[in-house]
């Protein structure tokens, strides 16, 4: 998914850039980046695959001198860029996903744009795609909102300029951009988790597609907020740091309230409540808190140098962190009736693993209580399945199992009180070995996080895409049509 941290001051910026931006490690394992401006531009940008981004970029910091820097932490492409243009130069940042990135470049091309540097694989980095149109532009405050109303899938970025940064949230707000403020600066970020101990202030969220100016004056509104907003809902569920908030509501006590929610239409019984640790562990306090079941830690993680098991690409890779990061402990296991909660069950193949593992260990009976939905359509808005085929997830995997042919919509399998819904689910169980498995319903979840579900985006879980923003091709398998939101 990747975050950003952008940061104008009147005094030295480097340090609080260096470590705001450090404060989104959490968010991709693949590259990051630092640029900085003080009347010409600096730039360095590390492969962080295999190392921390403090100790990439510990050295480089001690070189660079600025009152305005932008910082990322990017799951695929190199960021930041440095280009130059008609409009002067600058830096540019960028968090989301472009789904029309080949239809965008044509249109850069005709624009005027000569070429384009190649990834790997012959991709276009989106990041190039994105300050190619805003070269074109008449101005930045043209250019961003060029942008926004082109990308489909979402894109909000910080752009640095010899006037200050430009801070844009997406045109539907699918990834929060939060200002943050203090005596002498200003400053943008997508967690909230990187202020208070650099001493900043929340001011407030931007809004969706909203665009402001950040000085070491203040913020200047540049393009006001648009009424639409279709925020991430697994941002809490998952994604978050617990210490974050977005649009107020912070992500710890998300989790907690979901916790609470599963023990409330939860009857089994059992000896321990534990979380699969980290972010299932908010969940399960919630769970334990509500229905009075001690809670303990049967599985500890190994922190210091494992990243997120979902961020390598390969497979066997991803595994291989799940397996080695979780070290269970025998003797809060052995013949106990253990019942986990969980951020989710995206495939499933690492869960698998778990749940063996601990009867292995010696569990009496495994339960599992995922804090979302089933996962049945393959997120299209950020990259929290790119490279991953939405038929490998457990969801949809189930459906055509009992389908019985690839193409099998997932219609029908969304009404947790339906018998189709209950046939999917008990696939998932079988398939995992759990002595039961029950997800939370999505009502609940949204209830949770305490927006109006029309302010969320639920898309991965019912399809609902109320704007008509997914690709033809999940419209398709959504039912032939953008599916309308509830």
């Amino acid at each position: 998914m990747g975050g950003f941290f952008g940061v104008a001051s009147k005094e030295d910026c480097i340090q609080d850039l260096f470590y705001g931006t450090d404060y989104h490690s959490h968010l991709g394992t693949r590259r990051g980046g630092l640029a900085a401006e003080n009347g010409s531009f600096v730039r360095f940008i590390h492969d962080i695959t295999n190392a921390q981004f403090r100790s990439k970029f510990e050295d480089d910091i001690t070189k660079m001198r600025g009152r305005r820097g932008i910082g990322v932490i990017s799951d695929y492409e190199d960021q930041p860029l440095i280009i130059g243009s008609h409009l002067g130069t600058f830096a540019i940042v960028t968090v989301g996903v472009v789904q029309n990135a080949d239809e965008l470049a044509r249109e850069a091309f005709r624009g005027g744009a000569t070429h384009f540097a190649e990834m790997a694989g012959g991709e276009i980095n989106p990041t190039e795609i994105v300050a190619a149109l805003i070269s074109q532009s008449e101005t930045f405050a043209d250019g961003i909102r060029r942008v926004q109303d082109a990308v489909r899938g979402s894109c909000s970025l910080l752009l640095l300029t010899g006037d200050g940064i430009y801070a844009a949230r997406d045109r539907f707000g699918r990834t929060p951009v939060i200002l943050g403020a203090k005596d002498g600066a200003t400053c943008a970020t997508l967690e909230t988790c990187a202020l208070p101990n650099l001493g900043y202030r929340i001011e407030r969220d931007l809004g969706p597609g909203e665009v402001v100016l950040l000085t070491s004056d203040g913020i200047e509104p540049v393009a006001p907020p648009g009424d639409a907003m279709q925020i991430c809902t697994f941002l809490w569920v998952y994604y978050g740091f617990p210490a974050s908030s977005y649009e107020g509501i912070n992500v710890e006590a998300v989790r907690n309230r979901c916790g609470a929610a599963l023990a409330r239409r939860d009857t089994v019984e059992v000896d321990l409540v534990a979380g699969i640790p980290d972010s299932g562990t908010g969940h399960a306090i919630g769970y334990a808190n509500e229905a009075g079941v001690p809670m303990g830690r049967p599985f500890v993680k190994y922190t210091p140098t494992w990243p997120r098991s979902f961020m390598p690409q390969d497979q066997h890779i991803r595994d291989l962190v799940a397996r080695m990061k979780l070290i269970p402990i025998r003797e809060l296991i052995e013949g106990k009736r253990l019942l986990f909660c969980e951020d989710s069950i995206v495939r499933g193949t690492q869960l698998k693993d778990t749940i063996r593992r601990l009867y292995d260990a010696g569990a009496k009976e495994v339960h599992m209580r995922p804090a979302c939905p089933p996962l049945v359509y393959g997120c299209r808005f950020l990259n929290f399945s790119r490279s991953r085929s939405q038929l490998d997830l457990a969801g949809r995997k189930a459906i055509v199992e009992l389908e019985g042919y690839e193409d099998a919509s997932p219609q029908g399998y969304g009404d947790p009180d339906g018998p189709q819904y209950a046939r999917m689910v008990e696939s998932i169980r079988r398939r995992l070995g759990l002595t039961s498995l029950m997800y939370q319903r999505l009502e609940d979840l949204v209830a949770a996080v305490g927006l109006p579900k029309e302010k969320l985006c639920t898309f991965c879980w019912d399809g609902a895409d109320p704007y008509g923003m997914a690709c033809d091709t999940c419209a398709q398998v959504a039912g032939g049509q953008p599916v309308a939101g509830t």
